[in-house]
């Protein structure tokens, strides 16, 4: 099979597709910070790939690429929240996160201060422009992608379709949805 890249924003669904490719039996890797997890799994999700889906695409040109949707009057709130826990060591210049995850907020997410973490317009308009880059992208090079929101009825069965596994003809596995993960719940 060819590689799967999910490119989702944080807060978009990407813990709980990330489990559905679990269950359907995929190698699967909830961000990937080294070259070797990108190479060892068959699905790879959020950080780096939902900045970095060009130079993947560039490497892995068979690869199919699923872009995750939210509503954003769920989304906005979520991605503020996140936005929050994560500000101390986002905007750390001595430590804090690692390079690749400031990297990748930064550019995606480009002119975020703490001042803008609550600045819904702003977000709206970095949500926006993301999916617009993306399916543009998409588009112009003829990639093989599908855009699925997880809260869709029908979204297992469109996943399954996507990756060429038989229907399981359930709903997709909710996780992480209130900022926390919780494995193990469906």
């Amino acid at each position: 099979m060819s590689k799967v890249f999910i490119v989702g924003l944080p807060r978009t669904g990407t813990t709980s597709l990330c489990k559905a490719c679990i269950d359907l039996g995929f190698s699967t890797a909830h961000t990937a910070y080294t070259v070797e997890t990108i190479v060892n799994a068959e699905v790879v999700a959020d950080t780096p790939v939902f900045n970095d889906y060009m130079l993947l695409h560039r490497k892995y040109p068979d690869a199919r690429f699923i872009y995750l949707e939210r509503p954003l009057a769920v989304w906005l709130p979520s991605i503020s929240r996140l936005l929050s826990r994560m500000a101390d060591n986002l905007f750390s210049e001595h430590g804090g996160f690692n390079d690749t995850i400031k990297r990748c907020f930064f550019n995606t997410f480009q002119g975020l201060t703490t001042d803008k973490i609550d600045d819904f317009e702003f977000l709206e308009t970095c949500y926006q422009q993301h999916r617009r880059q993306a399916l543009h992208y998409f588009q112009q090079n003829k990639t093989n992608y599908i855009c699925l929101d997880i809260a869709d009825a029908d979204c297992h069965d469109l996943l399954c379709q996507f990756l060429n596994v038989p229907l399981q003809h359930r709903r997709m596995p909710r996780l992480n949805v209130t900022g926390k993960s919780r494995h193990g719940t469906t």
